[in-house]
Order: C-alpha cells, then sequence, then structure tokens
C-alpha cells in the first residue's frame, strides 16, 4: 500500500513540477534559460528507489512532456530515461547522502540530458548548433539546477530516505557485496 502512495506522490509531483516550469520559471529566467526540474525529479527517483523506476518513471514522464509541448515525441523519454539509468549508478557508486555530491550528480545529469537532447535534434532535422551559445546555456542550466538543488535539498533527502526505506529496506550493506 505504502508503494502505491509514494507512486501517487510521484505523479502529483510531477504535476507541480509541470505547472511550476510552466508558468512560474517563465518569469525567473537567467539569461534567458530555465531551470529542468524534471530532470532533478527523475535523478531523485533514480537515486532512491529501486533499480528501473528511475527508468520507467524518465521515459513516461518524458513522453508526456513531449506530448503537452508538441516537440518530437520520444526525446525527451529517451533522455529522461537516460537520466533515470544516471540515477541508479549513481546510487550504486557514490553517496547521495553529501550535498556536494548530490549537486554535482544534478549538473552531471543536467549536461548529460541537453547534449544528449541537442545531439538527437541535430541528428532528426540536421540542424546547426552554435557551439558557444549552447555551451553558455548549458552552463547556465546546469548552476541553476545547482541552485534549486541546494534549496530542496533537505525536502529530497527527507521524502528520499522515505522511498528508499520503502523500495530498498534497510539492507544498505547487502547492496554493497
Amino acid at each position: 500500500m505504502k508503494k502505491f502512495v509514494i507512486n501517487i506522490i510521484i505523479i502529483l509531483v510531477f504535476w507541480v513540477i509541470y505547472f511550476l516550469q510552466s508558468n512560474l520559471f517563465t518569469w525567473f529566467k537567467i539569461a534567458g534559460v530555465m531551470p529542468n526540474l524534471f530532470v532533478i525529479l527523475v535523478l531523485f527517483i533514480g537515486l532512491y528507489s529501486n533499480k528501473y523506476m528511475g527508468v520507467i518513471y524518465g521515459i513516461i514522464f518524458g513522453l508526456l512532456i513531449d506530448l503537452f509541448i508538441a516537440k518530437k515525441i520520444g526525446i525527451t523519454a529517451i533522455m529522461l530515461g537516460v537520466v533515470g539509468a544516471i540515477g541508479t549508478a549513481f546510487d550504486k557508486n557514490f553517496s547521495k547522502e553529501n550535498r556536494i555530491t548530490l549537486i554535482i550528480m544534478v549538473m552531471i545529469s543536467t549536461f548529460v540530458f541537453e547534449l544528449g537532447e541537442n545531439l538527437i535534434l541535430y541528428i532528426i532535422n540536421r540542424v546547426y548548433i552554435e557551439f558557444l551559445p549552447f555551451i553558455e546555456i548549458l552552463l547556465i542550466e546546469c548552476f541553476y539546477n545547482a541552485i534549486l538543488t541546494i534549496i530542496l535539498y533537505p525536502l529530497m533527502r527527507k521524502l528520499g530516505n522515505k522511498v528508499e526505506n520503502e523500495y530498498k529496506g534497510n539492507k544498505i550493506l547487502t547492496r554493497y557485496f
């Protein structure tokens, strides 16, 4: 029953983030760049839940985002699935208890998401991407996501520990052996 409630909460958080992203953060742009809270959410799911949940939610949320924004269907789904897989890999190899480590994970995930999305768009559309403006936008978005991670860290850690206890139990040592 608790897993069902956790999944409902994750879906509700997705909708809240969608409305924040489409309404509130359009007013708080830094140099014309908005944060990508979906990367933070899917990374959070990949870090704190079981092995496949980050990838599955990344693909589902990516398809919904693609449908609502009317971009090419599937590009965001692929890249958010990759972010979910990165979260699972980070969970096995790094500690998420340290704030700095989590910020670096968010920045790497944002970098991979944006680079992969633009490379796929380049391959599909053959649209020329200007390198320096792209790097500038990428760095600003990584910085913006890092700031939001600092702000949201206490909430992420508290909720994340509850999700992790439900999905993984208290088997901390068994996952290393």
